[in-house]
């Protein structure tokens, strides 16, 4: 049986490197004390093989092989262009 890789939908911040794209994915939970609806935020290096994102992409990243010491997520899809 073949293992679900992680997926996950975010943003594109930067792509100033070389086949190589930052991701901010919003995740928002309900604090266990507060009952307030808190906003956490965490960036993600990608790998994109075409250089085909840009600043403000809507993308879908999934887990891969580490490809540096900061980049284990590669680029599936991208589900909307930045206006």
């Amino acid at each position: 049986m073949k293992e679900r890789r992680k997926q996950l939908v975010g943003v594109v911040t930067s792509d100033k490197m070389d086949k190589t794209v930052v991701v901010t994915v919003e995740r928002r939970y309900r604090h266990p004390l507060y009952k307030k609806v808190v906003t956490a935020t965490k960036k993600y290096m990608a790998h994109d093989e075409a250089n085909a994102c840009h600043v403000g992409d809507t993308v879908r990243i999934v887990e891969s092989r580490p490809m540096s010491r900061l980049k284990r997520w590669t680029v599936e899809t991208i589900l909307e262009r930045a206006s």
